[in-house]
């Protein structure tokens, strides 16, 4: 077993990726259905030879550029374990501050009602629901897949999240207390230079026009006719454009506020209505 992790990580290595230990015992893992204690415990025992081959198939497949959360199936995030397929994106780790941002806000809100809007996996949206049971939550999409991934999702957790098939706001009924997004926002030229992982991902949870707004601008404008008095929108953006956005948003009638990643980079972006009925 030893060997064979370190032939794993020595492959994945020289395939250049970045985290190859961490990796390779992720895949031994996956395989052998072991967890990491399991794992630690079973070092001295043989790999089977149809061990082998899988752990074969998957190392070839992740040299290619296949997400490693694609050959596990599932990833661990937000305090959920969810299913992944390449129906939605792979939720990322600086998403979970968008999270952390949410649940802040949610605070002292009990019973508040919460719309998810693009929720891909259902990550932001089953998150909640497990950290807040009473806040009621509806999770929409214009991905048929996708929705269905998150309902999958959903059922697998036992979570009570209502399920909606729309575009953005459009169709929307009700007024929510959080509005929260990780919508499309990288300009259509990153298509160019996206990376063999990122190709993995769907297009259309990816690229959001000439400079990655376009789309967000019309979730904004739609937003006021869907958000109670005092509630507010929440949004992951591209470092490149959060300001912009916040710079269009405050001449209109917004209040907003810049918040950075685990990078230090800004990209949470938080607006409320300055004034009752004022709009976009």
């Amino acid at each position: 077993m030893a060997a064979v992790q370190r032939d794993l990580t020595r492959r994945l290595q020289e395939a250049g990726l970045a985290s190859p230990l961490p990796e390779a015992r992720a895949l031994l893992m996956h395989v052998l259905h072991l967890d990491w204690t399991g794992l630690v415990l079973a070092s001295g025992r043989a790999v089977t030879p149809d061990e082998r081959d899988a752990l074969e198939d998957l190392l070839r497949r992740r040299v290619r550029g296949v997400p490693l959360q694609h050959l596990l199936g599932e990833v661990e995030w937000g305090g959920v374990t969810l299913r992944v397929t390449g129906a939605a994106l792979v939720p990322r780790p600086e998403t979970e501050v968008l999270l952390d941002l949410t649940l802040a806000v949610l605070e002292g809100r009990p019973g508040a009602a919460l719309l998810d809007v693009g929720t891909g996996t259902g990550a932001l949206a089953l998150a909640v629901a497990a950290a807040r049971p009473d806040v009621r939550v509806t999770a929409s999409d214009v991905s048929v897949d996708a929705l269905r991934l998150a309902r999958v999702n959903a059922e697998r957790l036992g979570l009570d999240v209502s399920f909606l098939h729309s575009d953005l706001l459009a169709g929307v009924a009700g007024r929510f207390a959080v509005i929260v997004s990780n919508p499309p926002y990288l300009p259509d030229a990153d298509r160019a230079s996206a990376t063999p992982e990122v190709r993995h991902d769907p297009d259309l949870a990816l690229y959001g026009g000439p400079d990655g707004l376009t789309l967000v601008r019309v979730l904004m404008r739609q937003a006021p006719a869907c958000l109670e008095r005092g509630g507010c929108v929440l949004l992951e953006l591209d470092p490149r454009n959060v300001h912009v956005l916040a710079a269009e948003l405050a001449g209109s009638g917004w209040r907003t506020e810049v918040r950075a990643d685990l990078t230090g980079r800004d990209r949470f972006l938080l607006a409320t209505l300055a004034a009752e009925g004022h709009t976009t």
